[in-house]
C-alpha cells in the first residue's frame, strides 16, 4: 500500500510536470503564431512605424493630439510616451488613440518615482537616492509592485525605470538623486529588487542610462556628457548593474547620448548611435536579448550630433529597438526606408526588431485591447496602502550620521525647553508639529527672528535645527556661508541636533563647520512623510536605520549609519499607518458632538492610541456651558476613579514586584491597626477584586459639616494653619490628620453580609494607606517620581494647581452641599479632597495624552521607553479576572469587560482588555490583543452631578463601537 502511494505520488508529479511544460510550449507557440502572423501582414510602412515611442501631452491643446492621432492612423507608430497632465486626461488620450490603431500601441511613462514623477494626483515615491539608503529590499521590492500595480491601472506598459547610473560625482547636474547612490552593489541589489515587484506585476522594466551616466558634469538634454574612464573602469563599475540586472531578468534598457571614447573610436559619437556601445557590448557581450531603446531623440546630446531623421536612422543601425521621442516621425520613417529600399537595413535586421517588439505587445495582452475604465480612477490611484508604504520608506530611510552621547533619541522631561530653528526656504509644517507633539515645549525660530532666539538662548536645553529645501531633484540644496557659520556659533554654545530635510550632497564642505554638532540626521527629502519620520526618529518613536548612499568627505563613509533605539514610547501616527480606516473614525465627532448639544457634558477630550500611535487625538466643547473657554488637547480633567489605576495601582504593582506582599496577603499584615476589626482578614485579591464585603463609599464629609450644612468651625479654617494645614478648596481647609479618622471609620464600618462582587471606593483608601506606612513617603510624591516624570508625562499630576493655571482645568461641579463653590482644580471627589487632594482612588488631574503614556505602560507589561518599572508577571498577576464564574467581572485593581449585558465597554472587546471608569464622566480602557489604547475624558458632572445622562445614553460606550468598527 504504501509503495502504491508512492508510485502514484511519482506518477502524478510527472503529469502535472508535463502539463505546466505543455501549457508553456503551447502559450509560446501561441505568442509566435501571432508575432509570425501578424509581421507577415505588415506593410514595410507599418513594420518602420512600430520602431516609434512619441511625446504624448495631455496638458496641452487639441491640435497636440490631433498631430498624435495623425502619427497613429497615418505613420502606424508603435507606441507613445506620456509626459505631463493628469490621470483621467491620460486614460482618455489612451483610449482614444488605442481605438484608432491599426495594432494596440504601446504605453510608456517616466515613473522613476512613481507616476507622479509626470502626472499630478498620483503617489509619490521616494527619489532613488532616498531609496538606496534603505536596507530592507523587500521595501523596494513593493515599490515597483505597487507602481506596476498604479501603471496597468493607467494602460501603461513600460514604466522607465529603475535608474541604475552610479552617481560617482555629487557635481552631476542630471542623475544625483535619480540614482540609488555610489555604491555598484546597492545600486545593483535595489535595481534588482525593483525590477522583480515591477515586472512581477506585469509591467516592463527599463534600466537607464546604459552605458552609464552617472558620473558627468554635463546634462546630455543640453549637451554631450563625455565620460574619460577607461573600458575597464567601466567594465567594473558602471556596467556592474546591468548585468545583475540581465541575469534576473531584465525587460528593457535605455541607451543614454554619452561620448564615450573608451568603447566608440569615433570622437564626439553619441552612445545611443554607438553600434560598439548598443550592438558589440549591449547585445553581443552582455547577452541582453530584451528591447532597447534610445534615450529621447530630441535631446541636445543626440540632436546636436545628427539632424532630424538622421539621429533616427543612425540609432536603429547601431542596434536600437525603439526609437524614443523623435523630433520628426514622417521624416525619419522615411529615411528609414530609404536605406531598407537600399539593402543599408536588410529585411531581417527590420524583423529582429520589430518581432520583438510584438512579441512584447503580445506579453503585454496587446494583441487585443480593451478600452481603460475611468470609473473610480482617481480612487484606484491613490489607495491608504500606497500611503502608508510611501510613509514606511521614509521611516526606513532616515538615516544618523552623527550621534554623540546619544543626544538620539531624545529624553524629554518636564525641564527640557527645546527651540526649534527652521533654516532653508520651503515648508516645516510637520516636523515642527511633530517635535511639539513629543516634547511640549518648544519655541520656533527662524533665519528673520534668530536675533530673538540669541536673546532667549539660556532659556534652551537643546536647539534642533531643521534645514528645508524644496522637495526637488534637481534644485541646488546647498548651505549658504551665513547658514553654516550660523549652525556652527549655535553648536559652540548648546546641545544641537542639524535634522536635513535635503539630498544628502548638501553636507558637501561643511564638516569643518559642523563639529561641535552633536548629532546630525539625514531624512533625504522635505515632505510631510519625512519630517514625521524623522521627528519620530528623534524622540525615539521608531529607530534610526537608514545608511548612507554616497560619501561625503569629513562626514561620512558610504554605506555608514547609525542605528538608534526606538524607546518604546507612545508616539504619534496616522489611522492609516496602523491599519484603522479615517473615516470610521470621523463617526466619533457627530457621537460627542450631540452629547454637548443635548448638554450631557460642556466638553470632552478622546484619544485612540494604536500600535504604540495616537492616531486621533481631540478637544470637543467648552469649559462649561457658558462657552467661554474651548477645550484644548493640553487641558487636565479630573479623572476621578481613573486615579485608582494611574496613580495607586502602579506603585502598588511595583511593591508587589519587590516582594513585599502577596495577593494572599491579608489586611493585618499590611496595615496592623486593622488586626483587631473584622477586616483583619481581607485578602488582598478580594480587596482589589471588590469582594472584601466594604461598604461601597463612607461620606466621611457629612461627619465635619455642622447643623446647617456647612464645614464645622471645629474642623475648618479659611485659611492655612499648622493646625488646619489639609486644604479641601478654596479658602477652606481641614483639621490635621483627619485621615487617621476616617480610616478609624473604615475599621469600624460595617461588612456587607456575604461575600460578593461589590464595587467600594474603600479598597483604595486602605492600599494607599499602606503604600505610604511601607515607603515613608505620599502617594503623589511616589507617582511622580517613580513613573510620571521618568515618562515624560508632564500633565498628569495630583493637586494641579500647584503647577497649572485654572484656566487649563475644566471645573468639575457648582457644589452646595459642601464646599459651597465652583470646583475647579481642586478634586471632586469629597473624600480625596479631606486627604489633601491625594487619594487613592481620586485625586488626580490629566490630560487624555498622559493617561495614555500610562496604559500604554499596561500594554507593554511594565515596559516604557527604555526603563522596566514592574516585571510582565506582576502585570498578568494584576490583569487576570480571578472570579470571571463567579460573576465578578474584575480584575486586581482593573476592570474588565462585562461577563452579561451591561458594564462599562460596547460589549466589543476581548476579555484581555482592561481599564477604568470614572464619576467624573471618563474612561481609559486598553486592548491587549489589538493594541488598543481609548481615553474619554469629561466633565459631566458640571454644573451639577446629580444625572448622569452621558452614561445613560451610552456615550463612552458608542465612541469605543466606532473606534472597533474602525479597526481594518
Amino acid at each position: 500500500m504504501i509503495f502504491f502511494s508512492y508510485t502514484f505520488s511519482i506518477m502524478l508529479k510527472k503529469i502535472l510536470f508535463f502539463l505546466f511544460i505543455s501549457v508553456v510550449v503551447f502559450s509560446q507557440n501561441e505568442k509566435q503564431q501571432w508575432v509570425d502572423s501578424t509581421y507577415a501582414a505588415m506593410t514595410v510602412d507599418e513594420k518602420i512605424g512600430q520602431l516609434f515611442m512619441v511625446a504624448t501631452y495631455t496638458n496641452k491643446s487639441e491640435s497636440h493630439l490631433n498631430e498624435i492621432e495623425k502619427l497613429v492612423t497615418d505613420y502606424k507608430i508603435g507606441g507613445l510616451i506620456f509626459f505631463q497632465g493628469g490621470p483621467l486626461a491620460q486614460v482618455k488620450a489612451t483610449n482614444r488613440l488605442q481605438s484608432k490603431a491599426k495594432l494596440p500601441l504601446f504605453v510608456g511613462i517616466d515613473a522613476e518615482w512613481g507616476l507622479a514623477m509626470r502626472l499630478d494626483s498620483t503617489p509619490k515615491y521616494p527619489w532613488n537616492m532616498t531609496l538606496g539608503a534603505i536596507r530592507d529590499l523587500k521595501l523596494i521590492e513593493k515599490t515597483g509592485f505597487q507602481i506596476a500595480e498604479q501603471a496597468k491601472r493607467m494602460g501603461i506598459h513600460f514604466t522607465f525605470g529603475p535608474v541604475v547610473d552610479i552617481n560617482t560625482n555629487p557635481n552631476n547636474p542630471i542623475i544625483g538623486t535619480r540614482s540609488y547612490g555610489e555604491d555598484k552593489y546597492n545600486v545593483a541589489q535595489k535595481g534588482v529588487a525593483f525590477i522583480k515587484g515591477l515586472q512581477g506585476n506585469g509591467i516592463f522594466a527599463n534600466a537607464k542610462h546604459f552605458p552609464g551616466h552617472g558620473d558627468t558634469a554635463s546634462d546630455s538634454h543640453k549637451s554631450l556628457p563625455t565620460i574619460t574612464f577607461s573600458k575597464e573602469r567601466i567594465e567594473e563599475i558602471e556596467l556592474y548593474p546591468y548585468r545583475e540586472l540581465i541575469k534576473n531578468g531584465l525587460a528593457s534598457v535605455m541607451v543614454a547620448h554619452l561620448d564615450v571614447p573608451s568603447l566608440e573610436s569615433n570622437k564626439g559619437y553619441p552612445s545611443s548611435i554607438s553600434k560598439s556601445i548598443v550592438t558589440d557590448l549591449l547585445i553581443d557581450q552582455m547577452g541582453f536579448e530584451g528591447l532597447i531603446f534610445t534615450d529621447a531623440l530630441n535631446m541636445k546630446g543626440a540632436s546636436n550630433f545628427k539632424s532630424s531623421g538622421d539621429i533616427d536612422l543612425a540609432a536603429f543601425l547601431a542596434g536600437n529597438d525603439i526609437l524614443l521621442f523623435s523630433e520628426n516621425v514622417p521624416l525619419a520613417i522615411k529615411k528609414i526606408k530609404k536605406a531598407f529600399q537600399k539593402k543599408t537595413i536588410t529585411e531581417e535586421r527590420l524583423a529582429h526588431s520589430v518581432k520583438k517588439i510584438l512579441a512584447y505587445k503580445y506579453s503585454a495582452g496587446l494583441h487585443t485591447f480593451n478600452p481603460i475604465s475611468t470609473d473610480n480612477l482617481n480612487l484606484d490611484l491613490y489607495t491608504d496602502n500606497y500611503k502608508k508604504h510611501i510613509a514606511d520608506l521614509y521611516k526606513n530611510a532616515i538615516t544618523t550620521l552623527k550621534n554623540e552621547n546619544e543626544i538620539i533619541p531624545i529624553n524629554f522631561n518636564e525641564n527640557q525647553h527645546i527651540a526649534y530653528i527652521k533654516l532653508g526656504d520651503s515648508d516645516h509644517d510637520a516636523f515642527f508639529g511633530c517635535i511639539d507633539d513629543y516634547a511640549k515645549k518648544v519655541t520656533y525660530f527662524d533665519e528673520s527672528s534668530i536675533n530673538d532666539f540669541k536673546l532667549q538662548k539660556d532659556t534652551f536645553t537643546k536647539v534642533i535645527i531643521g534645514y528645508h529645501k524644496i522637495d526637488n531633484a534637481w534644485k541646488n540644496h546647498n548651505f549658504s556661508n551665513s547658514q553654516l557659520n550660523l549652525i556652527k556659533e549655535i553648536a559652540a554654545e548648546k546641545e544641537t541636533i542639524l535634522t536635513l530635510f535635503t539630498k544628502p550632497y548638501s553636507l558637501l564642505n561643511s564638516a569643518t563647520y559642523l563639529g561641535n554638532v552633536k548629532a546630525i540626521v539625514l531624512a533625504y527629502q522635505n515632505n510631510n512623510e519625512a519630517q514625521t519620520a524623522a521627528a519620530e526618529v528623534l524622540f525615539g518613536a521608531i529607530s534610526s536605520k537608514g545608511h548612507l548612499p554616497v560619501s561625503i568627505e569629513g562626514i561620512a563613509d558610504v554605506n555608514f549609519g547609525i542605528a538608534t533605539y526606538a524607546k518604546n514610547t507612545l508616539g504619534f501616527g496616522t489611522p492609516l499607518e496602523v491599519g484603522m480606516n479615517e473615516s470610521v473614525l470621523a463617526e466619533i465627532d457627530p457621537i460627542i458632538e450631540e452629547a454637548i448639544r443635548k448638554q450631557y457634558t460642556p466638553g470632552a477630550q478622546i484619544l485612540v492610541a494604536k500600535s504604540g500611535k495616537i492616531v486621533f487625538q481631540k478637544s470637543y466643547g467648552y469649559h462649561t456651558f457658558n462657552n467661554n473657554r474651548k477645550v484644548e488637547n493640553t487641558d487636565l480633567y479630573d479623572v476621578a476613579s481613573l486615579t485608582k489605576i494611574l496613580g495607586t495601582l502602579p506603585v502598588l504593582m511595583q511593591l508587589y514586584d519587590e516582594g513585599k506582599f502577596t495577593l494572599e496577603t491579608k489586611l493585618k499584615t499590611l496595615l496592623p491597626q486593622f488586626a483587631n476589626t473584622d477586616k483583619a482578614n481581607l485578602k488582598v485579591i478580594d480587596i482589589l477584586s471588590h469582594q472584601a464585603r466594604l461598604y461601597p463609599w463612607i461620606p466621611f464629609y457629612k461627619t465635619t459639616l455642622d447643623a446647617f450644612g456647612k464645614p464645622d468651625a471645629k474642623f475648618y479654617r479659611s485659611a492655612y494653619l499648622e493646625e488646619f494645614p489639609t486644604q479641601v478648596a478654596d479658602n477652606l481647609f481641614l483639621v490635621k490628620d483627619y485621615e487617621k479618622t476616617m480610616l478609624q471609620e473604615i475599621g469600624e464600618s460595617e461588612l456587607l453580609s456575604s461575600k460578593k462582587y461589590k464595587y467600594s471606593d474603600l479598597a483604595f483608601f486602605l492600599m494607599k494607606a499602606y503604600i505610604e506606612k511601607e515607603t515613608g513617603k505620599t502617594l503623589d510624591e511616589l507617582a511622580y517620581t517613580h513613573f510620571y516624570k521618568k515618562m515624560g508625562a508632564t500633565r498628569i499630576t495630583y493637586n494641579p494647581l500647584q503647577k497649572f493655571s485654572a484656566y487649563e482645568i475644566p471645573p468639575t461641579e457648582e457644589d452646595n452641599y459642601f464646599r459651597y463653590q465652583k470646583i475647579q482644580g481642586f478634586v471632586h471627589d469629597m473624600g480625596a479632597a479631606m486627604q489633601g487632594g491625594v487619594g487613592g482612588h481620586a485625586g488626580l488631574f490629566a490630560n487624555a495624552e498622559d493617561v495614555a503614556k500610562m496604559m500604554q505602560l499596561y500594554l507593554q507589561k511594565g515596559k516604557y521607553g527604555d526603563q522596566t518599572y514592574f516585571s510582565e508577571k506582576t502585570f498578568n498577576d494584576f490583569n487576570t479576572c480571578y472570579f470571571c464564574p463567579k460573576d465578578n467581572r474584575r480584575g486586581v485593581g482593573f476592570d474588565k469587560p462585562q461577563l452579561g449585558e451591561s458594564g462599562p465597554t460596547c460589549g466589543c472587546v476581548p476579555m484581555t482588555s482592561f481599564g477604568h471608569t470614572g464619576f467624573t464622566g471618563t474612561m481609559a480602557w486598553a486592548d491587549p490583543e489589538n493594541e488598543l489604547i481609548y481615553i474619554f475624558l469629561s466633565n459631566r458632572t458640571y454644573p451639577h452631578a446629580t444625572t448622569n445622562d452621558l452614561s445613560r445614553a451610552n456615550i463612552r460606550e458608542d465612541i469605543q463601537a466606532v473606534i472597533y468598527k474602525s479597526l481594518q
